[in-house]
């Protein structure tokens, strides 16, 4: 009796797991197997159990395996872990770093002149530039865009004022430009200067310092010169205000000259007012003068703001504005 009781409650635990995972069995078979079980499990009427016919009848074919735990996980859930594992993998964005230009210095007044030293030394701050010199070995001023035929040859190993590494050209400020070239050195920029002197109006083309860069715009190099405006007696030319108005026009314009759309060849004027007197703004909207017209070139000027209304570059400076031309790389008149 103890032994058909326990294979009944095995039985009938069995029938109620296969009920609750099987939507697929009839209530017809689950009522009919628990008749058959509360059927085996009353008492015996003989005093004799009949071990062969209790086996027979609480015998049930196997159920099938219950679906819950083996189901695949739904497509909706697929979906939101391939998403994830996909934002998990994902790159990170990187930003390329900014070109770093090289950049040709030279001047017309000497690789060891004030001026070319002031804008060197101020190029080497710059986390986006490289610095060559190559300039005359002697002072070249009013030589133009003239040049050696055959091209410079002596060239020697030498130190800027404040001691960085130049080459000093034997010859023009034009010869310093293609012996650079000739080297195999191709800068992205040309920086001329800057000039013991202004170089406007019609000083323009007999400018070495201008004369230089025209020499590298020609050569499809972009190009721009500088000049420091004589000062009055005893005062001292003022390169901190070329440096101060070249660097606002390299971070104008430096991203221009590393995507190849910079203005070609570019004249920059800077006055030396009077001691306690600072430069006006800076104008780029004034033409290039053809004449002196009864004006003194290269003459001082006391930043006094008269012109008030200024007809050319000459002008503008004789006020107080440094100015910003750009010029024709063939003719150096203004460009069109």
């Amino acid at each position: 009796m103890i032994r058909l009781r326990a294979t009944a409650a095995v039985l009938l635990l069995s029938i109620g797991v296969a009920a609750c995972s099987s939507d697929s069995k009839s209530a017809a078979t689950t009522s009919a197997a628990a008749a058959t079980v509360a059927a085996t499990d009353a008492p015996a009427t003989t005093g004799v159990t009949d071990t062969s016919t209790v086996e027979d009848v609480v015998e049930i074919p196997a159920t099938e395996p219950t679906t819950a735990a083996t189901d695949a996980p739904t497509t909706e859930a697929t979906e939101v872990a391939t998403t994830q594992a996909a934002t998990t993998t994902e790159a990170p964005t990187t930003t390329a770093a900014p070109k770093v230009l090289e950049v040709l210095v030279t001047n017309d007044d000497g690789y060891d002149a004030p001026g070319i030293d002031a804008v060197v030394e101020y190029l080497r701050t710059r986390p986006d530039v490289h610095v060559s010199v190559w300039a005359p070995l002697t002072n070249q001023s009013g030589a133009g865009d003239k040049s050696t035929p055959g091209g410079a040859t002596n060239i020697t190993d030498v130190m800027t004022k404040s001691g960085y590494p130049a080459k000093a050209v034997e010859g023009f400020p034009a010869d310093s430009v293609n012996a650079a070239f000739a080297s195999g050195y191709q800068p992205d920029l040309v920086v001329s200067g800057s000039n013991l002197g202004q170089n406007y109006g019609p000083l323009t083309v007999i400018s070495g310092t201008v004369g230089a860069a025209a020499t590298a715009a020609r050569q499809g190099i972009f190009a721009v010169a500088i000049s420091q405006g004589f000062p009055a007696d005893g005062v001292d030319f003022d390169f901190p205000s070329s440096v101060a108005v070249l660097s606002a026009f390299l971070d104008a314009h430096i991203a221009d000259y590393a995507n190849g759309s910079g203005a070609l060849l570019t004249s920059i004027n800077v006055p030396t007012c009077p001691v306690g007197v600072a430069p006006l703004p800076t104008v780029s909207d004034v033409p290039l003068a053809t004449g002196d017209n009864g004006r003194q070139l290269g003459a001082p000027t006391a930043c006094d703001g008269n012109p008030a209304t200024p007809a050319d570059d000459i002008d503008a400076f004789d006020a107080g504005h440094p100015t910003i031309v750009e010029l024709d790389v063939q003719t150096l008149g203004q460009a069109a």
